[in-house]
């Protein structure tokens, strides 16, 4: 009997780790602003959900490289908004999105994009000293600015805070947010940039994303 017990012990735990595997992979939705439209197709109408896509953008990286939206087409990538004299969330921030990226280094389709929202300090040579800091390489990780303007249009883009505060430490408040964009340009996830646990699961939903492809 003892035997037979085992064995069915053993096929519980391979039914609860697949079910596990099932739950925290499971299909992402797909977030942010819609539109219900009606297709015609062969002559007969039809009622389809077309969801919002992160529009054209063009910023300059840590190499003084332009970066617009093309260079992500086809990309699963991550993005937050930082800037270098942060004193509060940002250094857990990048301690986590760190992580990230070195479970990911050197795949060609998972990216990683910060923007700085401190456009007066943080100069194309502060992201590259902050970028060299933490060891990264440019062609996987972009921290850009541009245009103060530009910089927090596109946090809207992303349905994200970010924003100029003379009352808050270091002069400016911003999400503590990791958003997941998929390989269309569109919002399929949201993750707390400090916590461990968050990104864990942001890790899983990146490779589920790439098995969209």
């Amino acid at each position: 009997m003892n035997w037979k017990w085992s064995v069915v012990a053993i096929l519980l735990i391979a039914s609860i780790s697949c079910m596990r595997n099932a739950k925290e992979k499971k299909e992402l939705p797909v977030l942010g602003a819609k539109d219900v439209v009606r297709q015609d197709e062969n002559g007969e109408n039809y009622i389809d959900t077309v969801y919002a896509q992160i529009d054209d953008f063009s910023f300059t990286d840590q190499d003084s490289n332009t970066v617009t939206g093309d260079y992500y087409d086809g990309k699963v990538r991550v993005v937050d908004f930082f800037f270098t004299s942060c004193p509060t969330i940002c250094p857990k921030m990048k301690k986590q999105m760190l992580r990230a990226y070195e479970e990911f280094k050197g795949n060609k389709n998972v990216k990683f994009l910060s923007h700085s929202i401190d456009t007066r300090h943080d100069s194309v040579p502060v992201l590259n000293d902050y970028a060299n800091k933490l060891g990264i390489e440019a062609n996987q990780w972009k921290m850009v600015t541009g245009p103060e303007d530009d910089i927090y249009s596109i946090a809207d883009e992303y349905l994200v805070s970010a924003s100029e505060d003379s009352t808050a430490p270091g002069g400016y408040v911003h999400s503590g947010a990791f958003v997941l964009i998929d390989q269309n340009h569109q919002i399929r996830g949201y993750y707390d940039g400090t916590l461990p646990k968050d990104v864990d699961q942001m890790m899983i939903d990146i490779k589920s994303l790439l098995e969209e492809e």
